[in-house]
């Protein structure tokens, strides 16, 4: 199984950008699948996740209104919409799939993308 996130850059505050998932060897609509984030001498953070059961979603109360997952089974993507960025989202994202359709802790995502860096500006 491979994730290949693209979509990061550089954005000024206030701007938008969507970062795209696309995988292959696993037909990843049965699957859960999240993105995740990474900030320079900070851990792993779960931002957002979407069931591959029912479609439903979890998301972080931090980006919550301004970011949103999202799927596409037939191109075998996931996708996040990143709005009214700010200089605290900063990071490298990552996408990752789950070994379950439903929502799960982060140990549930067995594979994972290379990342993408998101850079904000003020």
């Amino acid at each position: 199984v491979q994730l290949q996130a693209s979509g990061g850059g550089l954005v000024q505050a206030g701007g938008s950008l969507r970062l795209s998932c696309a995988a292959s060897g696993r037909t990843i609509s049965s699957y859960a699948m999240g993105w995740f984030r990474q900030a320079p001498g900070k851990e792993r953070e779960f931002l957002t996740a979407i069931s591959g059961s029912d479609g439903s979603t979890d998301t972080i109360p931090s980006i919550k209104g301004r970011f949103t997952i999202s799927r596409d089974n037939a191109k075998n993507s996931v996708y996040l919409q990143m709005n009214s960025l700010n200089r605290e989202d900063t990071a490298v994202y990552y996408c990752a799939t789950a070994g379950r359709a439903t929502l799960g802790p982060i140990e549930s995502y067995n594979y994972w993308g290379q990342g993408t860096q998101v850079t904000v500006s003020s």
